[in-house]
């Protein structure tokens, strides 16, 4: 059965090394017959999460505010997996990446959390070895939400890991 793949790119590099990865996953997924959509957060105006506990009521603009998030809302209500992808930076994911996971609580809090139990996935790179905050953080962020874990590709130059990964789903 085919799924809608929801990539949310948290790299400032549109061409870089997590583009690499990003690129092999969706073409292991779409080969598979799977749906991909995919946001670069960096060239979208998305502003931080205000916690302001009053989201809209419609699942696919539940926030009350009102810029690019917009996109992303209509794919997460309709998505089955959802791909954080990012270099990492400072120990952990990019700050785009984070604002765009942060926001995600509209439409969480909008329609039930039960309502958007997904599958995910983390794709990243770096130029050192220790991904270990950031793999903290996206596990904590798919358990707290009742998510399954579908896998994770850590490092630059794992095209073939990763494209394996998207055709597995």
């Amino acid at each position: 059965m085919a799924k809608k793949i929801l990539i949310l790119n948290g790299a400032a590099r549109k061409n870089g090394n997590t583009a690499k990865l990003i690129q092999a996953f969706s073409e292991g997924a779409r080969n598979a017959g799977h749906i991909v959509q995919e946001f670069y957060l960096d060239s979208m105006d998305i502003h931080s999460c205000k916690g302001c506990l009053h989201p809209g009521r419609d699942s696919k603009s539940p926030c009350s505010q009102k810029d690019d998030m917009d996109q992303i809302y209509a794919a997460f209500a309709d998505c089955d997996v959802v791909v954080f992808a990012s270099p990492v930076y400072f120990w952990t994911i990019t700050g785009p990446l984070k604002t765009a996971a942060d926001r995600l609580y509209a439409s969480l809090e909008c329609m039930g959390y039960g309502r958007f139990v997904r599958e995910s996935v983390l794709l990243m790179t770096a130029d050192g070895s220790d991904y270990s905050q950031a793999v903290t953080w996206y596990r904590t962020y798919e358990r707290n939400l009742g998510w399954k874990n579908r896998g994770e590709v850590l490092g630059k130059g794992k095209t073939e890991e990763a494209c394996k990964l998207g055709a597995s789903l």
